[in-house]
């Protein structure tokens, strides 16, 4: 345990040097199984329009912030990735079955494809904004994880470790708990890092009306941002 300890804090402190290879994670469930608690107020074909744009709100801020240098979309489904490919991103499948395990073994790839800081991010945040993406990963100059909470205190949007897998992914239920716990347990340095765009993630009617979104559907403001994604317009999102 003694050299595992060790060798985990001398990576962290050669991670801390500088952002020159960051890379993105942003995971995706499958559209027709996305949102189930919006079942009762949107239907199918809506749910998985809504995860579309807020992805798409995730993907081109990431690259709009200029810090990263590869930002991977992973996802089982085939219309995901493809519009993930469409919007200047990557697209990769799961290699690992569920969340977790999908996540490690692209953090994985891309660790041994050079990246030297990895930011895991929701693909649920549309009131993200740049400033907010830049402020988080400049925190990575001082500490080797930097933890981003979920409005409800409990869940975590936003992962950053430098170098990657100093953690494993525990992302599920009490998640920001279990990584301070993970974090501790290794020794690492790690900080909090909260905005209002990093916070807001939507999975309730509820977090619909924080955001805005709810009167923005019922506005065809949505729909109208989708039908400018052409690259990714024609695509059939079939349900399963």
């Amino acid at each position: 345990m003694a050299i595992t300890v060790a060798t985990q804090a001398q990576e962290a402190e050669q991670g801390s040097r500088s952002l020159d290879h960051c890379g993105a994670l942003v995971p995706v469930k499958r559209l027709a199984a996305a949102k189930g608690r919006l079942a009762s107020h949107l239907t199918p074909s809506q749910r998985a329009r809504l995860v579309l744009a807020m992805l798409h709100h995730v993907v081109v801020t990431l690259q709009a912030s200029g810090m990263l240098t590869r930002i991977v979309v992973v996802s089982a489904d085939e219309h995901v990735r493809a519009c993930a490919t469409a919007w200047g991103a990557e697209g990769w499948p799961e290699e690992q079955p569920g969340h977790n395990g999908a996540l490690e073994a692209a953090a994985r790839r891309l660790q041994a494809e050079g990246v030297t800081a990895l930011l895991t991010i929701s693909a649920d945040l549309p009131l993200l904004q740049v400033e907010e993406v830049k402020a988080l990963l400049e925190q990575a100059q001082r500490y080797p994880v930097v933890l981003a909470p979920a409005h409800d205190g409990q869940g975590t949007n936003a992962l950053l470790q430098r170098p990657p897998r100093l953690l494993p992914y525990l992302f599920g239920e009490s998640s920001l708990q279990r990584y301070r716990e993970a974090a501790q347990l290794r020794h690492l340095p790690y900080t909090r890092y909260e905005s209002p765009g990093l916070a807001l993630d939507i999975d309730t009617v509820e977090d619909l009306q924080r955001s805005g979104l709810a009167e923005s559907w019922e506005a065809a403001r949505l729909s109208h941002c989708l039908r400018e994604m052409t690259s990714c317009q024609s695509l059939d999102i079939r349900q399963h």
